[in-house]
């Protein structure tokens, strides 16, 4: 399980709306997406992707590696994603 903070999103610290987050839950052996969690303003904006990923048995790895529009609020889902592997704040110069 990761929690991305929304102050790590580069497109909520724009909206200069940085409260909620965006969490996700990753099988543990194969990193198969399990569930997404959004707790923001844009929530609805997000959680369509999500469930395409569930639908789609996505991995957390393919997900972070996969290219999703800068300075969107859905980019929060790939960062999300990096977060299993990686520290978000060295990901983007605006990020935190």
């Amino acid at each position: 399980t990761r929690l991305l903070d929304l102050a790590n999103v580069p497109r909520a610290l724009v909206n200069f709306d940085t409260q909620g987050f965006i969490k996700m839950v990753a099988e543990r052996t194969s990193g198969r997406l399990l569930g997404v969690q959004v707790v923001a303003a844009e929530g609805g904006e997000i959680i369509q992707t999500a469930v395409m990923a569930l639908r789609a048995g996505l991995t957390v790895q393919e997900i972070g590696d996969d290219l999703f529009p800068y300075l969107t609020m859905v980019e929060g889902l790939k960062l999300c994603a990096q977060t299993f592997t990686k520290d978000v704040k060295q990901l983007s110069c605006c990020a935190g």
